[in-house]
């Protein structure tokens, strides 16, 4: 897959590039302030774009802006942000549109090779990744209908859906089988009132539907 890499960081951004090219992939643009970052993605209009949440020259949330204009401008757009924190603010804004093909981690992860690479090909795929550190603290936050009418388990199942995994690994992490996942993934699609379309499709609406409420109360 085509990337764009946007880290004011020289080291970490040389050493995503490293790894991302070292897995297969293309580096078509790597930027390191927050005005390169929008000209860039505009004009290779990569794949999907790995994007620091804080860049030069406010150090505040120019990369996060860049990516909600390049969404705009290029819709559906995977976007992958890297940040040092669990920044709510920042995560309501990209992850509460409506839209998969989005990404919220840690950089601590990206330590992580293989969990990285996974979450770059889910978010590159229209699918979610979300950091189990933000999705613990947006769940602890949320308590409110529809998730209110959820029980603890499907609870449970919806977290690890938020954070990308599959049934057999969320049936694994549970200790539960895949046909009982498939039974909690089913009463989620009900009680969030999900449309009965494709699975995979579904399971992204479920996340959203979840953020976006999270995010709209």
């Amino acid at each position: 897959m085509r990337l764009v890499i946007a880290e004011d960081n020289a080291l970490l951004r040389e050493g995503l590039t490293l790894l991302v090219t070292t897995a297969g992939h293309e580096v078509v643009a790597s930027v390191g302030t927050g005005p390169e970052v929008l000209p860039a993605l505009v004009a290779h209009r990569p794949d999907v774009a790995v994007l620091d949440v804080r860049m030069p020259p406010g150090f505040r949330d120019e990369g996060l802006r860049a990516a909600l204009a390049a969404r705009r401008e290029i819709p559906g757009l995977p976007v992958l942000v890297l940040s040092q924190y669990v920044e709510e603010t920042y995560a309501a804004e990209l992850l509460g549109g409506g839209a998969g093909g989005v990404g919220y981690l840690l950089k601590d992860r990206v330590g992580r090779v293989d969990e990285f690479l996974d979450a770059l090909e889910r978010v590159a795929a229209g699918g979610t990744a979300l950091d189990p550190e933000v999705v613990t603290e947006l769940m602890s936050q949320r308590r409110d209908d529809p998730l209110g009418t959820l029980t603890p388990r499907e609870r449970e199942v919806l977290h690890l859906m938020a954070e990308g995994h599959d049934n057999a690994t969320i049936a694994t992490t549970l200790v539960i089988t895949e046909r009982a996942v498939s039974k909690h993934i089913g009463n989620v699609f009900l009680k969030l009132g999900l449309p009965p379309t494709d699975t995979g499709h579904r399971r992204v609406l479920a996340v959203l539907a979840y953020l976006e409420k999270r995010f709209t109360r």
